[in-house]
């Protein structure tokens, strides 16, 4: 999915927040990082994906600033905070496996936590949306993915946020209750609050799944910035769950057949996906031209 100008303001709106988290004490390093932004945006290459727009922004806050890991705390008291809701969403799964439907639940939370993100910041209480959860997404895409995890199947998951892995546990927990081989996929450089393999252990997913890196430095599964291996990895997944708006935008388009699970958060998305925004969306990619597979 490529770039559009309508993306466009809110990258300049990332550069000012990023440039204010920061350099939080220097307004003449915040004011160069803006700048050299507001320059470098014409030149950009709006056939690639948003997350890969996004990467640029970081590589120049972290050029200018010395920051390495611009949301380090963040993740840590989003991690923390949705650890506390754990037991409680635990138990309202486990009910559920006797009188009702224990993975679209799990799935359905493992979406709201898709709101946990740095790159569109939004307004939203991620307890309220969690006590009331309601089967929102896509029946007839949630019943194709549910054909498709049978015993053995090889699942992939493409991770995306901080807090949300942790309730991305719960939709794993139950992936491995099917009999699926589970593996779970992180960024390989801090980007934005997206969870890396530190987050991983700390929430206890490496102790349930595999867990790999992707390769990537962007806030979405850029396939020009995975490695070799992990592209490997993609082909032979029986099933592709990819979590999180960025994860779709980088895959939509390129490498059809993904089941995609995000929380639409901007109007282009809505446009795309036919929801509204802050919907909870289940769809699929979607091939709009030759895919790196055939390449």
């Amino acid at each position: 999915m490529d770039t559009a100008l309508e993306c466009m303001p809110c990258f300049r709106r990332m550069a000012v927040r990023e440039a204010q988290i920061a350099c939080p004490n220097d307004p003449v390093l915040r004011e160069e990082i803006v700048t050299r932004w507001e320059a470098l945006l014409p030149r950009l290459d709006m056939e690639e994906p948003p997350p890969a727009i996004a990467r640029r922004l970081a590589e120049l806050v972290r050029e200018i600033s010395g920051c390495t890991d611009l949301y380090a705390q963040d993740k840590q008291e989003a991690n923390s905070f949705v650890l506390g809701l754990l037991p409680t969403l635990e138990k309202r799964i486990q009910a559920q496996r006797d009188t009702g439907d224990p993975l679209g639940l799990s799935l359905e939370l493992a979406i709201i936590g898709n709101y946990i993100d740095r790159g569109v910041e939004l307004d939203f209480d991620l307890e309220k949306e969690l006590s009331e959860v309601a089967a929102s997404v896509s029946s007839e895409v949630l019943a194709a993915l549910r054909e498709r995890l049978v015993e053995g199947a090889s699942v992939l998951i493409l991770g995306d946020n901080t807090g949300e892995i942790v309730l991305d546990t719960l939709l794993v927990r139950e992936l491995t209750r099917l009999g699926c081989d589970v593996t779970y996929a992180v960024r390989s450089r801090p980007v934005l609050n997206d969870a890396t393999l530190v987050d991983a252990k700390t929430v206890g997913m490496t102790a349930l799944c595999t867990v790999v890196e992707s390769g990537v430095d962007t806030p979405g599964t850029v396939l020009s910035r995975c490695t070799p291996e992990f592209i490997e990895r993609m082909r032979q997944a029986d099933v592709i769950l990819s979590k999180g708006q960025g994860n779709f935008e980088a895959l939509d388009g390129i490498w059809p057949g993904v089941f995609c699970a995000f929380k639409v958060k901007c109007p282009r998305i809505a446009r795309k996906t036919g929801l509204e925004f802050g919907s909870s969306a289940l769809c699929m990619s979607v091939r709009e031209h030759q895919d790196n597979r055939d390449r």
